[in-house]
């Protein structure tokens, strides 16, 4: 397709909806792109730091006590 198709195709959008109708569409889907970078972003943010904590400094037992606990009676 040419450009004169393009642009006869572009008046007739226009002349159908009318230019207030257009401008509002492009402007809500302006915020729309916008809002979904941002949500990206913030997914970014809320990554993990890769590194995990180690169990047996927050509980407080040491090796031998949990080889205990796993021994079977």
């Amino acid at each position: 397709m040419s450009i004169w198709h393009w642009l006869i195709v572009l008046v007739i959008v226009v002349l159908v909806f009318g230019t207030k109708r257009l401008g509002n569409v492009g402007k809500d889907l302006g915020e729309a792109v916008k809002g979904f970078k941002k949500g990206l972003q913030d997914d970014d943010d809320k990554k993990p730091s890769g590194q995990l904590p180690d169990e047996r400094r927050d509980n407080g037992s040491t090796t031998s006590q949990r080889d205990d606990e796993h021994t079977p009676r």
